[in-house]
């Protein structure tokens, strides 16, 4: 089979998107596949894909980002060499991404897919319309505000997002992954508050400003619509942010979580329901975070959550005897027999 592997894109998640890019590649050759590695971030350089190098530890810098047109991404899928692929495997996070726009591109051109279509897409990568969605179906999500550019300017706002959620508070931007721009105040302090709103404004016009929840991280992947084991995120301190994500040995991952068999079924119960809702295929992953009394509240659902042979997803998938080549060919097939 012909395979474009698409990683890399103009997100902050570039590094992150080029190294789980690669095992994708790696694992779809291992395969027998004929296999292009493809960065739409490059335009007709495309070829250069195929020597990319990065640290996922390390954001990309704001200079390199702005290196970058948007219009490469047009002159991409317009190549030739579309006309011989028989699917596209998408790796690419954050805006550009996993926000539906290459997946329109895809669909324009002709050219099949993994991962959720166009709309599921732009519904999970925005955190405010997913939550909405989410709690009118009866799911638990944190109590949140939404801040959108000109809000900012109410010299209030601070104190009116701290009387309404309290003291304990995340900022995030409404529509970035891997923790990027994501910060927590635990003391409601005003100087604080706002410079959260500022990092989270960095990468986002809109903030989405959540109630903190106090308890245990879980994340629960998704395959072909199916829950996977329950897997519990243990950082070595603070919270699961950039870095303990992708600094080895910053973070304990263990899979199956323990958790009682009700509790388990109850959880990817939810992530089924919030797949369903979305209207996510291929792969997904819900994050929850779980209260003291077993109380899951739902975060968010991502649909191209990290990809690399360590991401959560291949970690729950292995758990059950799925090894990353087959688990990359499973969601080919997925996507080829929808």
């Amino acid at each position: 089979m012909n395979i474009a592997v698409l990683f890399g894109g103009i997100s902050p998640e570039r590094n992150v998107s080029i190294v789980g890019g690669k095992a994708v590649v790696e694992a779809l050759r291992s395969k027998g596949h004929k296999v292009i590695p493809i960065d739409p971030a490059l335009g007709n350089d495309y070829q250069k894909a195929e020597d990319e190098i990065a640290d996922m530890m390390q954001l990309p810098s704001d200079e390199e980002l702005r290196g970058f047109h948007t219009k490469n991404y047009i002159d991409t899928i317009a190549l030739p060499i579309f006309n011989d692929i028989d699917i596209a495997f998408i790796v690419l996070h954050g805006k550009y991404g996993e926000d539906g726009l290459i997946q329109s591109l895809l669909e324009l051109r002709g050219v099949p897919y993994t991962g959720s279509n166009v709309k599921a897409s732009a519904l999970s990568m925005d955190k405010a319309t997913s939550k909405n969605l989410f709690a009118a179906s009866g799911i638990l999500t944190p109590p949140w505000l939404v801040i959108r550019e000109n809000d900012a300017d109410d010299p209030e706002i601070f104190k009116d997002i701290r009387k309404e959620l309290g003291n304990e508070i995340v900022f995030k931007p409404n529509d970035q992954g891997s923790s990027v721009g994501i910060s927590i105040v635990m003391n409601g302090n005003l100087d604080e508050i706002e410079k959260a709103y500022q990092l989270a404004h960095k990468y986002s016009d809109t903030v989405l400003v959540e109630k903190y929840i106090p308890g245990r991280e879980i994340t629960v992947g998704l395959i072909g619509g199916e829950a996977l084991p329950v897997i519990e995120i243990v950082p070595e301190e603070k919270f699961y942010d950039y870095e303990h994500k992708y600094t080895k040995g910053r973070t304990q991952y263990i899979c199956p979580a323990d958790l009682s068999e009700d509790i388990e079924e109850f959880v990817q119960s939810i992530a089924v329901v919030a797949n369903n809702i979305i209207g996510a295929r291929g792969f997904a992953r819900a994050d929850f975070r779980f209260t003291p009394e077993n109380e899951p509240y739902l975060l968010e659902l991502n649909t191209i959550p990290g990809f690399t042979t360590t991401s959560l997803v291949p970690m729950a998938a292995k758990e059950v005897g799925i090894e990353f080549p087959d688990l990359c060919e499973n969601i080919i097939n997925l996507a080829l027999n929808k």
